[in-house]
């Protein structure tokens, strides 16, 4: 079983164009996410996927692997798709896909075997993603954070922008509320069955892709996370979040010092 890590990137975000390489406590935030995520030690190969040669050429610079997709995706498990593709023959269906998004710079290697142990380990689920605690209101509200419903043995049911579940006497911990973090796993026949079928209803309503496997009748379970600062870079204020959480993070110690 192979674990394959791919980390889609490009230049042209509409809240925040450029955002691969804007500079974060003096590194860019795509080494942030690519030097945090090599620290997990499962992969059989990591690399960033992108369609913009800015990108191709720091990530050569940098020593990452690159995989060049088209400049036509919207969706960044689409991109993550044709990068699959490209690798070649020699993946099977017990082998694992791991989109890791590359607006996550505080991302934790912990994170990535939580979404990797799942499809390991059970073979009927073909699909995970990360569900993050949430603590603070401000987060469940914000429609920049998707959250997520899952039923009692952890299946994903529904994933939304609005503040769900809603809570008649307000918002607290207790509610148990998650928000998707930027990671999921795959079987390659279910992303490969993902990016081939046309965006659906609820998807493009929520502009969430998880809403497409779930359309689709696929298994997607939860990887549960407890509420961690992990703020995913929507918008160049963001960064100022991200700084602070760096100035006491452990991991950015151990790779902070190779850093561009």
């Amino acid at each position: 079983m192979k674990v394959i890590g791919l980390i889609p990137a490009r230049m042209a975000a509409s809240r925040f164009p450029g955002k691969p390489l804007a500079k974060i406590a003096g590194m860019t935030m795509l080494e942030h996410v690519y030097r945090r995520a090599e620290l997990y030690e499962g992969w059989d190969r990591l690399a960033v996927a992108t369609c913009d040669a800015e990108i191709r050429d720091f990530s050569e610079k940098m020593g990452f692997e690159v995989i060049d997709t088209g400049d036509h995706h919207v969706r960044a498990l689409d991109r993550v798709a044709e990068a699959m593709d490209k690798l070649g023959e020699g993946l099977i269906e017990e082998d694992v896909v791991v989109c890791v998004q590359g607006d996550e710079p505080l991302l934790d290697p912990a994170m990535i075997q939580a979404v990797v142990d799942p499809i390991k380990n059970l073979p009927d689920v073909s699909a995970t993603l990360l569900g993050v605690h949430v603590t603070e209101e401000d987060i469940w509200l914000n429609p920049d954070s998707v959250k997520l419903i899952s039923n009692e043995v952890g299946e994903i049911l529904y994933t939304s922008r609005a503040p769900i579940p809603y809570a008649k006497h307000g918002f607290s911990a207790d509610l148990m509320a998650r928000r998707i973090g930027g990671i999921f796993a795959f079987r390659p026949d279910a992303l490969k069955a993902f990016t081939n079928h046309p965006e659906t209803r609820l998807e493009i309503l929520e502009a969430c892709d998880s809403n497409r496997l779930l359309d689709m009748g696929y298994r997607q379970l939860l990887a549960p996370y407890p509420a961690v600062p992990m703020y995913s870079v929507d918008s160049p204020s963001d960064i100022l979040l991200v700084e602070k959480a760096l100035a006491t993070d452990a991991l950015f110690k151990k790779y902070g010092a190779v850093g561009s």
